[in-house]
């Protein structure tokens, strides 16, 4: 199975022109460049990512957010068709008050183009939070941040055209950015490219329905995606083969590349079908103000635990489980009312969606 790594091993060599213009495997090493730990290594206002990447390979694995990044952060660097690109505005932001996870990052491309990356959720409990909050928020912070950054980079590189793309929560902020920008923002957008990342909320999709922006937007989902087909889309959507299963598709990196781009396939597996269709059940049964309920309890009650990130409550269990099932008890009995009435709405969801099948 190839990945991106092999392609940067095996494109590399290539430089960015008119006659190898950048491909959807272009678009997703620069999306995922977002994710590397620019922050950690002391990056300047403007410098290579050869330069950053000689930085970038001296750090730790634990440095790195996810498996395969040191990797990417390496074969980045020593390719041609990347290591010259400068970078520049770099953005990162962690508010716990304000529960907001932004990162953001602007790469240099030839033919007087831009590419803004949008990182996506890190592995801190506030970064999930804000996720979850999509369910009954029409606007998370980090997507009108999101916005004002893309609003900024048009606004600083006026002559520039601009290309927009991110994984998983920076997917998402790259639609949204896009679609809520000014018009003269829009028309300098080639193309905005969401990686297995949400949709948006149906209040502002019937508001821009007829946008032209939809048009220049496409996203890529592996067959067995979960994340990435969340609330709704109107753009393009395309169907990546991965070598995992379930939510672990998710990875960017077991996503299978042929030359210059993915592998395809023609539909969603039927466990994406019915979870897909399962929280759309789900969210159509309950209110908006039980879903803040719900989700703020849960998340209170992870608090309890006195962590950062889930990583932490599973490493170190026999401390942790105590906290939460302490804090737990501490809930009022509307939150754990709420919490039972809603776990026991996504099930009935659920099996009305396997009955719905069967007939």
């Amino acid at each position: 199975m190839t990945n991106i790594h092999d392609y940067l091993l095996w494109r590399g060599d290539i430089s960015i022109s008119k006659e190898h213009p950048l491909s959807e495997v272009d678009s997703l090493v620069l999306a995922r460049f977002s994710y590397l730990p620019l922050d950690k290594v002391n990056i300047k206002e403007e410098e290579t990512i050869e330069a950053l990447s000689k930085r970038l390979i001296e750090l730790k694995e634990e440095d790195f957010l996810y498996n395969g990044d040191k990797e990417l952060a390496t074969y980045i660097g020593d390719s041609p068709r990347f290591k010259d690109l400068l970078v520049t505005d770099y953005q990162k932001l962690d508010d716990k008050q304000t529960e907001k996870q932004f990162g953001g990052v602007t790469i240099h491309l030839p033919n007087n183009e831009l590419y803004i990356s949008y990182l996506g959720t890190d592995k801190t409990i506030n970064g999930w939070k804000e996720d979850c909050n999509m369910a009954f928020m029409e606007n998370v912070p980090c997507q009108i941040t999101g916005l004002e950054y893309l609003e900024n980079i048009s606004k600083k590189y006026p002559n520039k055209k601009i290309r927009v793309g991110g994984h998983s929560k920076g997917g998402n902020i790259a639609i949204y950015s896009s679609m809520l920008a000014g018009k003269s923002t829009k028309d300098k957008i080639i193309k905005v490219d969401n990686f297995d990342g949400p949709g948006l909320n149906s209040i502002i999709l019937d508001k821009y329905q007829d946008d032209k922006i939809i048009s220049k937007m496409e996203s890529y989902i592996p067959q067995e995606s979960i994340i990435g087909r969340l609330l709704n889309h109107k753009e393009k959507m395309t169907i990546c083969e991965s070598n995992e299963k379930g939510i672990l598709q998710h990875d960017i990196y077991s996503w299978h590349v042929f030359k210059n781009e993915f592998v395809k396939v023609d539909s969603n597996t039927k466990i994406s079908e019915y979870v897909n269709n399962t929280v759309i059940e789900w969210l159509k049964s309950t209110t908006r103000e039980q879903r803040e309920i719900f989700i703020d309890a849960i998340f209170e009650v992870f608090s309890g635990a006195e962590v950062e990130s889930f990583g932490e409550i599973i490493a170190s269990l026999t401390t942790t489980i105590p906290k939460i099932l302490k804090k737990y008890s501490s809930l009022s009995e509307e939150e754990k009312k709420t919490m039972t009435e809603m776990i026991k709405k996504f099930i009935v969801s659920y099996i009305n969606v396997l009955r719905k099948k069967k007939k």
